[in-house]
This record gives C-alpha cells, sequence and structure tokens, in this order.
C-alpha cells in the first residue's frame, strides 16, 4: 500500500498545506485502500489491484476544484484559441479571395471553401462558450 500513499502525494504536491487537505488526501487514500481490498477479494493480486485503484481513481482535479484551489500551469486558452481561429480563417478567406479573382475572376468560387473554413472559428466560438457559462 505503499505505493498509494505515494501516488496520493504525488496527485497533491500542488496543493497548498491545510488541515481540509489532509483530511480529503486521508479520505482518498482510505478509499483507494478499500478498493484494493474489494479488487483483492475479486481474485485480483494486489499488484493489479494498487494499479486498477490508481487508473480508475483518476486525477486529482475534481479534488482541488472541492478544495477550492486552482492548480498552476492550467491556464483557460479558449479565447485565445478563439481569436486565433478568427485571424486564421480571415487570412486563409483573404488568400482564396485573392486567388479566386486574380487567376480565375469569370468565375466566383471562393465561396465554397469559404463556408468550410467558417467551421473553425464557429467550433472555436461555441467551445469557449461552453467554457466561460
Amino acid at each position: 500500500m505503499k505505493q498509494l500513499t505515494q501516488h496520493v502525494q504525488a496527485l497533491f504536491k500542488d496543493v497548498p498545506d491545510s488541515e481540509q487537505k489532509e483530511a480529503v488526501k486521508q479520505e482518498v487514500l482510505q478509499n483507494m485502500e478499500e478498493k484494493v481490498w474489494d479488487l483483492m477479494e475479486q481474485g485480483k493480486n494486489e499488484e493489479d489491484a494498487i494499479n486498477k485503484a490508481i487508473v480508475e481513481f483518476g486525477d486529482a482535479s475534481d479534488l482541488t476544484n472541492e478544495l477550492g484551489v486552482s492548480l498552476p500551469g492550467k491556464k483557460d486558452t479558449t479565447k485565445l484559441n478563439l481569436w486565433y481561429s478568427i485571424w486564421g480563417s480571415s487570412l486563409i478567406i483573404a488568400l482564396f479571395i485573392f486567388i479566386n479573382f486574380y487567376y480565375t475572376p469569370d468565375v466566383i468560387w471562393f465561396v465554397y471553401p469559404t463556408f468550410a473554413v467558417l467551421w473553425w472559428p464557429l467550433s472555436m466560438y461555441f467551445y469557449w462558450k461552453r467554457n466561460n457559462d
């Protein structure tokens, strides 16, 4: 069970020390140990049971949200991605318009790839909107 303790310590290494952190760590460790004992009763060996309990637990993002802590390095880049997609698609559409009117001014075809390119900022807008609501 030393492996479980090390895993729980690694999950909470970025969370500042507090009484609540220690209580949640103990609860998580207890739940994981119970899961390992249940898996061992079902016929798994100890190593497989520990690995399965760790995988099924996942990461500590839900727990850090419960503790009210934001982990460093997790920036919300959805707005930046939205602006990047708007500017990128504008440049691509401008390129299509230039190629259309420079090489084939008699046929207007740039509209068709424009609809395809507009899906990029549209999808980024809805992704940004979902994350901000």
